[in-house]
C-alpha cells in the first residue's frame, strides 16, 4: 500500500475493554480473510454510524441509536424547517431550493463516529487518537472545529478586543453544559435547539442567584423573566450577512457572505414561552438573504418575510462584568444596545417587525445611577 492509502490505528485499541475484541469488519465490513488487500476492502464503509448506526453502534448502545435520527446534529431539522418556511410554495421552485439546501447545507451533519472517533467530515475528518474511542469528544478537534467561526471564537476569546468566556477560563469543556442526553436526541423533532428538553440552563449551576444571601440578589430579582442572562452578561458577538452559494466552473460548491461584524443587540424575544418568558433577549443576524438560492432558482425564498433575520442567540462569551451592566443607565435608555428599525436593512424590515424594539419599549433612564 502507498503511504496515502494507510491509516494509523493505535494498537492500544486492542486493550480497550469495550471495543478491543471487535474485528474491524464487524463495524466497517470487508473481508479480513481475503489476502489481496484491495479485494478485502470491497464493501468497506468509512462511517458505519451514518446514516443509520443500528448495526454498528446500536448493537451495544441501543437506547442512543433509537433516537439518533432526531439528534439535531444528525437531522439539522431546524435549518430545514426555517428554509421551508421562507421558500417559494411553488412545488417545482421549492424542490430546487430543497436540493440546493441538501447539497450545500446538509454536509455539516455529524454522526456517532464523527464525534467519538474522528473529526466530522465537514471539517475534513481524520481519526482522533488513532481510532481510540472518545467518550467525550475533544472540544477543539470536534465541537469548535464545526462551531468555530462564531461560537468557537467567542468562547476561546479569539475575537480581537474581547475576552474569552468566563467558563473557558474555568476550564469548562462544551460537555460541561451540553450533556450527552441533549446531543443524542430524545425522539422528538424539535423546531429549534432552544426547545430541546435537556438543553442547558444557567440556573442548573447558578441556582442560588435569587437567594437573599447571594451577591447581587436584588438586581437578579428585578430583571427576572424580563431579560435573558445573555442581555446582561454577554459581550459583543459576530453577526453575518447575506450568504450566497453556488458551484464554480469545476462544479465545486462555494459560499460567499457579504460581511460579518461584531455587534451586540437586544431585541424582543421571538420564542417567548413558559420555558423562556423574558421580554428582551440578545439577537444575532443570520446570513440568510432573499436571494441566497439565486444560483439555482429565481425567487426561491419568496416567503422570506415569514421569519426574522435577527434570531434569538446565546453568545458563548459570558463575563460577570460587561459594558451594559456597569451601571443601570449603561443599559436603560441606551438606544445603541437595542435593535431599532434604523438598525435593520430596509429589505428586511417586514421580516424583523416581531423582534424590533419600539422606542417606547426601551427601559427609561434611571434618575440616580
Amino acid at each position: 500500500m502507498a503511504p496515502h492509502e494507510k491509516l494509523f490505528v493505535d494498537s492500544e485499541i486492542a486493550e480497550d475493554e469495550n471495543y478491543g475484541e471487535l474485528g474491524c469488519e464487524e463495524c466497517h465490513g470487508g473481508d479480513p480473510g481475503e489476502p489481496d488487500w484491495q479485494k478485502a476492502h470491497i464493501g468497506v464503509v468509512k462511517d458505519p454510524s451514518y446514516p443509520d448506526p443500528a448495526n454498528a453502534c446500536g448493537a451495544c448502545h441501543e437506547d442512543i441509536a433509537e433516537h439518533y435520527k432526531t439528534s439535531l446534529h444528525v437531522s439539522l431539522s431546524p435549518e430545514k424547517k426555517m428554509i421551508d418556511k421562507r421558500a417559494n410554495s411553488n412545488p417545482s421552485v421549492h424542490a430546487k431550493v430543497d436540493a440546493a439546501r441538501e447539497f450545500h447545507c446538509n454536509s455539516c451533519h455529524s454522526s456517532c463516529g464523527q464525534c467519538h472517533i474522528s473529526r466530522p467530515e465537514s471539517v475534513e475528518g481524520g481519526l482522533i487518537e488513532g481510532h481510540l474511542f472518545q467518550k467525550r469528544p475533544p472540544m477543539q478537534q470536534v465541537c469548535t472545529a464545526c462551531h468555530g467561526s462564531r461560537i468557537g471564537k467567542e468562547y476561546l476569546g479569539k475575537n480581537k478586543g474581547f475576552k474569552p468566556d468566563i467558563h473557558k477560563e474555568k476550564y469548562f469543556k462544551c460537555s460541561k453544559c451540553h450533556t450527552a442526553d441533549e446531543m443524542h436526541g430524545d425522539g422528538k423533532d424539535y423546531a429549534n435547539r432552544y426547545e430541546v428538553k435537556n438543553g442547558p440552563k444557567c440556573l442548573d449551576c447558578h441556582e442560588k442567584i435569587y437567594e437573599a444571601t447571594s451577591e447581587n440578589t436584588k438586581n437578579h430579582w428585578i430583571h427576572r423573566d424580563q431579560v435573558s442572562c445573555n442581555v446582561c452578561h454577554s459581550q459583543a458577538y459576530k453577526n453575518c450577512y447575506s450568504c450566497h452559494f453556488g458551484k464554480d466552473d469545476d462544479g465545486l460548491k462555494y459560499y460567499k457572505t457579504q460581511k460579518s461584524q461584531m455587534q451586540f443587540k437586544i431585541g424582543l424575544n421571538p420564542l417567548k414561552s413558559k420555558k423562556r418568558p423574558e421580554t428582551f433577549v440578545t439577537l444575532r443576524h443570520v446570513p440568510v438573504d432573499r436571494s441566497s438560492f439565486k444560483f439555482y432558482v429565481e425567487n426561491g425564498l419568496k416567503n422570506f418575510d415569514k421569519l426574522p433575520t435577527w434570531k434569538m442567540t446565546t453568545p458563548h462569551n459570558i463575563r460577570r462584568k460587561t459594558p451594559q451592566n456597569e451601571t443601570c443607565n449603561a443599559c436603560h435608555g441606551n438606544t445603541k444596545l437595542f435593535l431599532l428599525s434604523g438598525d435593520v436593512d430596509q429589505k428586511e424590515l417586514n421580516a424583523n417587525q416581531p423582534v424590533i424594539v419600539p422606542m417606547d419599549r426601551i427601559p427609561e433612564k434611571r434618575r440616580a445611577d
